[in-house]
C-alpha cells in the first residue's frame, strides 16, 4: 500500500457492452388472459363453479403480470368476464361448490 493513488482497474481492457438483438418478452400475461377466458367461457357454459373460480385465478395473474403498454381492454374484458362467470354459476345454484373428483 505504498501508493495511495494506483487504480487496479485497466481502463485499456474495457469494452462497450454490446445488445445482440437478444431481446425477452414474457407473455405470461397474454396467455393468463386466454386461459381465464377460456376457462370462464366453459365456466358459463357447463355451470362448473371450479372453472369460473380457475378464470378469476388466472385474470388476477394476468392482471398482476401485465405491463403499462399492454392493451387494458383484454384485460379488462378477461377480468370482468370471469367474475360474471362465478356470479352467474352461484345464481344458478346457490349451494357450495363441489369437485368432481370428491363426488
Amino acid at each position: 500500500m505504498s501508493s495511495g493513488t494506483s487504480d487496479p482497474r485497466r481502463l485499456d481492457k474495457a469494452r462497450r457492452m454490446r445488445n445482440f438483438g437478444m431481446t425477452f418478452e414474457d407473455f405470461t400475461s397474454d396467455y393468463m388472459s386466454v386461459i381465464g377466458m377460456l376457462f370462464s367461457m366453459f365456466g358459463l357454459m357447463m355451470r362448473m363453479k371450479w372453472c369460473a373460480w380457475i378464470a378469476i385465478y388466472c385474470s388476477c395473474i394476468g392482471f398482476a403480470s401485465s405491463r403499462i403498454q399492454d392493451d387494458a381492454k383484454q384485460i379488462f374484458s378477461s377480468y370482468m368476464l370471469s367474475i360474471s362467470a362465478v356470479v352467474m354459476s352461484y345464481l344458478q345454484n346457490p349451494s357450495p361448490m363441489t369437485f368432481p373428483f370428491t363426488q
